[in-house]
């Protein structure tokens, strides 16, 4: 008859040592994180700045970096924001010929169709691979269904004006307004549940998107010389330290 072997002192050691490296590479707050799970559970909280300074080298890491920080007593003094303050709704400042609604509805529509006499500018129909829920969308211009694919503002109209954007020539706002580098056409109710969140409110239920939709933020916040709020600037840090490459 065998007997079962009996555990060393050795042993003890041996597993106390695979186990304490195994949390030094996959548990959030101990070691590397290699899962990034920290980023993914929201556990445990970083330090304000914690996750900026982080953060590898590359061209969204050093545009946050750059990005104005402000405070709340900046937002006290903001005045109060309108909408008309951006000028016309979907003007043609790119002088095409067609409004900048349609204008992206083209480019972001797979198939698009167009109505007759309009010269290729109002999109009948087409399919919109969505990026903020990751749907598939049958757009059909109508009056009960155009409003289920809605352009948003990537940077919200009203984040860009207390970020700055009410100390600008109204000229300068119209083109804000209208810039397709921040316009994407989109899920109606991820748009209206969005709102005029910034990151640290809202991010894309589509977690494959968040990456880009950051990115994108950061861009352009950077180009326009917009700022953010520390809470802000923390969840862009958050969210690009997970994201491949």
């Amino acid at each position: 008859m065998s007997r079962r072997r009996r555990w060393s002192v050795g042993d003890a050691m041996g597993v106390v040592i695979i186990v304490a490296a195994l949390v030094w590479a996959f548990a959030p707050g101990v070691g590397w994180d290699l899962l990034g799970l920290r980023s993914r559970l929201g556990w445990p909280p970083q330090r304000s700045g914690e996750a900026l300074s982080s953060l590898p080298d590359g061209e969204a890491a050093r545009q946050l970096r750059a990005l104005t920080v402000r405070d709340h007593d900046v937002e006290s003094e903001t005045p109060d924001y309108d909408r008309g303050e951006f000028g016309q709704r979907w003007a043609d400042t790119d002088h095409n010929g067609c409004d900048t609604r349609n204008d992206i509805l083209a480019r972001d529509l797979a198939r698009p169709t167009f109505k007759d006499g309009t010269r290729g500018c109002v999109v009948l129909s087409g399919t919109l691979a969505e990026p903020y829920t990751g749907k598939t969308i049958e757009f059909r211009r109508g009056e009960k269904t155009s409003s289920l694919v809605q352009i948003d503002h990537v940077v919200a109209l009203a984040d860009a004006w207390r970020s700055g954007a009410w100390q600008w020539e109204a000229g300068r706002r119209q083109e804000f307004a209208n810039d397709p580098d921040n316009l994407l056409a989109v899920d109606g109710d991820a748009n209206e549940d969005k709102s005029a969140s910034a990151a640290d409110r809202w991010l894309p239920p589509n977690a494959a998107f968040r990456c880009d939709y950051v990115k994108r933020q950061i861009s352009v916040k950077s180009r326009y010389g917009l700022s953010v709020t520390r809470s802000e600037q923390d969840a862009m840090a958050q969210q690009l330290s997970i994201c491949p490459g």
